[in-house]
């Protein structure tokens, strides 16, 4: 645990440093005029795909129970779960951590013990994943000098690394598909899913990262000459970097990657679509899942009192 933490302290103070260093000689008033002139249908495009980024993490938690043979909890249970843990969890910056205690707060009045959860949150985990390594393996087959500038590689082996990571997919897929596999120890043991299922799963992940990747995309002007596959390579790259840092919403580190990722372009349009992006796709769905989640424990608690008063009256009679 000291190493992860030392790892991600140094993550986030150079992706600082590189911020601020980058940031330097931006104009402010520049920035503010793109976002005035960002076209409202663009805006209201990024938002649909962030929805749709949305609804796809609504999957992860449904698969999760289907795996681990909860078949009797409804989708909008799982629905919930996903989307109060994800946003909140990410916003604060503790996702390990905090993600759990949500999911269990929530799963705990349907029945699920704390083993239950923790194997639900290995399994979005896995989802979520299997689709970053997919999705980043394609990125960088077709853009392979994407983030050359912030791993230091040569494109030919960021292309190399792309494949590795794609045939590394296709084996677990494989090794799942032959037949039923458990982890873990007999005291504890994780059920993997079935290989039909973790393709799917690589698909709802590849939905996810690549609607919000498009979020992105559209909310960057057309001024700078940005194709698709760089930016879901960076945009990818500048997630797990963000995650690694445990920052809140990968705050600084996200946008330092994906910054000095487009380094070659105007950084004032970057600016921009970053701010854009990130109320889109941080700041509101983390205000509009702590209400829901505070809704929720508001109204099981009144229930909650609601049926202690029933039975204490029931008792006086």
């Amino acid at each position: 645990m000291g190493v992860g933490i030392f790892i991600s302290i140094g993550i986030a103070t150079t992706a600082v440093y590189a911020l601020t260093h980058t940031l330097r000689h931006i104009d402010h008033d520049q920035v503010l005029q793109v976002i005035r002139h960002t076209n409202l249908g663009l805006i209201v495009l990024a938002a649909a795909l962030v929805a749709t980024s949305y609804g796809s993490v609504t999957l992860y938690d449904l698969l999760a129970l289907r795996t681990i043979g909860r078949t009797d909890i409804p989708y909008r249970i799982a629905a919930l779960a996903s989307f109060t843990s994800y946003p909140i969890a990410h916003g604060i910056g503790a996702v390990s951590l905090i993600s759990p205690v949500i999911r269990y707060r929530i799963y705990s009045h349907n029945g699920l013990s704390a083993f239950d959860v923790a194997n639900i949150c290995f399994l979005t985990g896995l989802t979520f994943w299997l689709g970053n390594l997919t999705a980043l393996g394609i990125g960088l087959l077709f853009a392979p000098n994407a983030i050359s500038v912030v791993d230091f590689l040569p494109p030919q082996v960021n292309r190399s690394l792309a494949g590795a990571r794609l045939l590394t997919v296709l084996g677990l897929l494989f090794w799942c598909w032959a037949s039923p596999r458990n982890i873990g120890t007999k005291r504890w043991p994780v059920r993997l899913p079935s290989g039909p299922l973790m393709l799917l799963q690589i698909v709802i992940g590849l939905v996810d990262l690549g609607a919000a990747a498009l979020a992105m995309y559209v909310l960057i002007p057309q001024g700078p000459n940005i194709g698709i596959f760089p930016v879901m390579a960076i945009f990818i790259a500048a997630t797990l970097l963000g995650f690694a840092s445990h920052t809140p919403a990968g705050l600084g580190v996200f946008d330092a990657a994906f910054l000095i990722g487009l380094g070659n372009n105007e950084k004032e349009p970057l600016v921009a679509a970053l701010l854009m992006f990130r109320m889109l796709y941080h700041f509101l769905p983390f205000v509009f899942a702590l209400l829901l989640f505070g809704l929720v424990e508001a109204w099981r608690s009144l229930r909650r009192q609601e049926l202690l008063q029933e039975s204490l009256e029931a008792s006086d009679r």
